[in-house]
Formats: C-alpha cells, sequence, structure tokens
C-alpha cells in the first residue's frame, strides 16, 4: 500500500512539479491556484489562506497546484481528479473552462470555484458582490481627496473588472456629486494582472490630472501603482487582500473580497450550486489596521459605515455592472 501511494506521488510530482501529497489514503481537498502563485499578495494568497487556516483546524492535508500558464488548468485540475481529491478548488475566474470540461468527466468527483459560476450539479461556485465593497472605497477616496479627483486602474479588461470600477465610480459621485472619476485599464490579456511597470505609468497619468487617490483592481500591476502614489505623496487603495501594509501612509484603505472565507466555507460545508458573497454575509468590506488608522479620521469611517449599513438595509442599491453589461446607476 505504501508503495503503491509513493508510486502515485511520482508519478503526480513528475508531471505537476509543486503538488503536495499526502500518504493518507482518505479523499483530500486540492486547491489549483491560478498565476501569480499563492504568494501574490492578493487573490491567491487570500485563497492560500483560508485552506491554511482549514489544515489548522482540521489537522487534516490538502493537494496543491500553482499555475504558470494557461495550458496547465485542464491538466491539473484532471490530475488532482485522477488521485481521488475532495473538494478540487480552481482559484480565478480563468479556470472556469477547465474546470468546466473535467467536472464533466468525473460526475462523481466534487469541485468548486471561486470567483465564477459553473452550472453543473457537482459544482459550488462562489462568487463576490465586488461592487458593494468598491462603491465603499470609492466613497472613502471621495471623501478623502482634496482635488475632488479620484482614480481607478483596472487589471484586464473584463465585465468583472468593470463591475468593480462601476461600485467605485457610484461611491465616489454619491458621497461627492461633483467627484470626477478618471478610469483605465491595464490591458486585455492575462499579462495584465502582472505589469507594475504600467500600473505606474497609468497612475502618474492619473497623478498629472490632478488624481490624489486611485484605486487599483490589478493584481500584481497594483504594485507599481501604489508604488507611484507613494512617491507622488498620494493616496491609493488596494484590492482583494488587505494590501495596507504594503506601502503604510500611502494606502488609504484596501477593498477586501474574502476569498479566504469562501475556501474555508466550502471546505467546511461543500454545497453544489451558487454562493453569493456581499457585504451582508462578510464577502466584502474595506481594511481598517494599524497601517491606515491615521488616515481614516473617526468622521470618515462613520460615513463610510453609514453607507455599510444603508447598502445592507437595501436602501442603497449599488449598480451590478455584470447584471445589466452597463454601469447603471
Amino acid at each position: 500500500m505504501i508503495a503503491q501511494s509513493t508510486l502515485v506521488g511520482a508519478m503526480l510530482a513528475a508531471s505537476l512539479s509543486a503538488v503536495s501529497l499526502s500518504a493518507s489514503a482518505q479523499a483530500q481537498p486540492a486547491i489549483i491556484f491560478d498565476m501569480g502563485g499563492k504568494f501574490d499578495k492578493s487573490f491567491n494568497e487570500s485563497a492560500y489562506r483560508g485552506i491554511e487556516r482549514w489544515k489548522q483546524e482540521s489537522g487534516k492535508p490538502y493537494l496543491e497546484f500553482e499555475i504558470s500558464n494557461d495550458t496547465q488548468r485542464v491538466q491539473a485540475i484532471r490530475r488532482m481528479a485522477e488521485r481521488g481529491a475532495s473538494p478540487i478548488i480552481s482559484i480565478g475566474f480563468a479556470q472556469a473552462s477547465a474546470l468546466e470540461q473535467v467536472a464533466k468527466e468525473f460526475p462523481k468527483s466534487q469541485f468548486a470555484i471561486i470567483d465564477m459560476v459553473v452550472n453543473l450539479p457537482n459544482v459550488q461556485s462562489v462568487v463576490f458582490k465586488e461592487h458593494e465593497g468598491s462603491f465603499l472605497v470609492g466613497a472613502m477616496a471621495s471623501l478623502s481627496s482634496k482635488t475632488g479627483k479620484v482614480g481607478f486602474i483596472g487589471g484586464m479588461d473584463i465585465p468583472l473588472i468593470r463591475k468593480f470600477q462601476c461600485g467605485y465610480e457610484q461611491g465616489a459621485k454619491v458621497a461627492n456629486t461633483k467627484a470626477e472619476v478618471f478610469s483605465n485599464m491595464t490591458g486585455t490579456t492575462a499579462s495584465a494582472w502582472n505589469d507594475p511597470t504600467r500600473g505606474g505609468e497609468l497612475a502618474k497619468a492619473q497623478f498629472a490630472k490632478g488624481v490624489d487617490v486611485v484605486f487599483a483592481a490589478a493584481g500584481g500591476t497594483g504594485s507599481g501603482v501604489y508604488q507611484a502614489a507613494k512617491d507622488a505623496s498620494k493616496l491609493a487603495i488596494g484590492v482583494d487582500s488587505n494590501q495596507n501594509h504594503m506601502q503604510p501612509g500611502t494606502m488609504l484603505s484596501s477593498m477586501v473580497k474574502r476569498v479566504d472565507v469562501a475556501v474555508y466555507n466550502v471546505l467546511k460545508s461543500y454545497k453544489p450550486g451558487l454562493s453569493v458573497l456581499g457585504l451582508k454575509e462578510g464577502g466584502v468590506d474595506y481594511a481598517m489596521d494599524q497601517h491606515n488608522a491615521k488616515l481614516v479620521s473617526a468622521a470618515l469611517k462613520t460615513k463610510v459605515d453609514a453607507y455599510k449599513a444603508d447598502i445592507i438595509a437595501g436602501k442603497i442599491k449599488v449598480a451590478d455592472y455584470m447584471a445589466d453589461n452597463a454601469c447603471k446607476y
């Protein structure tokens, strides 16, 4: 039995060198991190924290793999299914088509995807109300701006990132009807998520127009935006994970998507179908900690928390770009 497990481990290691294995005969969960790696200081890393929390609480191991190019997705998910992993959690919308393909091949296996919907009976899809969290940081940006001009820099130009942009713009203009919002997308391919140089250039161009607070929803590209903001003595807002620590004193806040909560919930209670996490469910929020405490006054926090309460209560309806394929508010 041990020899057989060793052989299976060797075969997996040969095809997926980064997979962690255990000799346990019981089904283990598996997580497939997307490009950028599990320590990307953003989306993947939040997922990593979620599964590590589960590991620490349960005392059980898990399998993992980090995608380094587009062609690996189907193979990585399939190998995990062949290994008998359950559930298999794919991190990020880019894995949707690969997961759908493999989930059909293994109808008795359990799969999950974070940040996209795959409508199959053996898949749990977890998505977020990014527009609600983006509204809050948009209001925070507008209320903190001295010029009345705030910026948004997205990663890859896709409807999901337009969803962030629209919520941010609405929040900024609800907080200050005269606010101007300048927006740029980094690109139209996957490389847009990891181009700090381009992010910095876009931020500098916005600063030249008078922007003094910028929100980056751009993965690794955001680090360039934050550096540019620090260099120009402007304010920046992080995304997905709490990125306030990346440039203390520059980061006004971060719009956190609790990917860690989503992953943890899947592992604690797997439920095929759709799960949607917004402000009410604790799935999105704005981050406060020691790194931005001096930038956020009590009065500012009170105003933002009031908007949060109104959104949860349904008094403010935040536009969902992906519902209308347009920014209508």
